[in-house]
């Protein structure tokens, strides 16, 4: 099954790193944000991923072209132009695709312009390409394909930008540093989409997925929430790189399911 990963925005909101990278290339822990949400796919036996590049796509590109070489130990023969042997396992089992998708092309016309490489299948997973969960991939496509619609988008609690205060009469009884909200759902992505979402999808290059389709889709009662009560975050903000990178610093950061 395809998984298409939604690459090319500004990012301006982290315009702090954005002026030199597209934002799912953004580090936590050392790593691209990219990397960690593939990584979640990976676990869950989903490996065959196509990129929606725009923003600085070259900076995709070459980080997946030097992949397999900066993650290996390797010997190298001066002497030979191709003597450059790699040793050990491969690092990832992983089948990328790189699909151009404009420059400044909203998520609806980026889905459409990658579907020529969706194969076959009836069925593809997509997602944003700056948001880690500890969702379970397989339980939401179990729920997808129980319901019977064309679409199955993954509800989350977003988290608070303050802290809370738990009180007791005038006394601080608790106090929790930023945390998820327990009412209230927001669109999270990790979606499963029929291949006849494509139809509602027109030509206009400047319409969000999240505005036409998803709005359309709900009217024609064809989108299903699959709820996720657990971890969940999107890098929007330099304080939500730093807190990830925080979170992953600890050691035990949730969205890190495999192993």
């Amino acid at each position: 099954m395809k998984v298409v990963v939604l690459c090319g925005g500004m990012g301006t909101r982290l315009r702090e790193e954005t002026e030199v990278r597209p934002k799912p290339m953004v580090e936590v822990g050392g790593r691209p944000i990219l990397w960690h949400i593939m990584k979640i796919y990976s676990h869950h036996g989903f490996d065959d991923f196509v990129l929606c590049l725009g923003y600085k796509g070259s900076v995709i590109r070459r980080y997946f072209l030097d992949y397999y070489h900066e993650n290996c130990d390797l010997t190298i023969d001066l002497s030979r132009p191709d003597g450059v042997q790699a040793h050990g396992p491969h690092p990832e089992h992983w089948k990328v695709t790189l699909a151009e998708t404009g420059l400044e092309t909203m998520t609806a016309q980026r889905i459409k312009r990658a579907a020529r490489y969706l194969g076959q299948d009836d069925v593809f997973m997509l997602t944003y390409g700056d948001g880690v969960a500890d969702v379970d991939l397989r339980a939401l496509l179990a729920f997808h394909r129980s319901h019977g619609k064309l679409a199955t988008v993954t509800a989350v609690h977003p988290s608070s930008r303050w802290g809370e205060l738990v009180l007791d009469g005038d006394a601080a009884a608790e106090f929790r540093e930023k945390p998820q909200l327990t009412e209230g759902f927001i669109n999270g992505g990790f979606f499963v989409l029929d291949r006849r979402v494509l139809d509602y999808i027109d030509d206009d290059p400047t319409v969000p997925f999240e505005r036409g389709p998803m709005q359309r889709l709900t009217a024609d009662g064809q989108l299903m929430a699959f709820r996720h009560e657990g971890f969940w975050q999107a890098m929007d903000t330099l304080r939500d790189m730093t807190s990830l990178n925080e979170l992953w610093a600890s050691g035990r950061p949730p969205w890190k399911v495999w192993a």
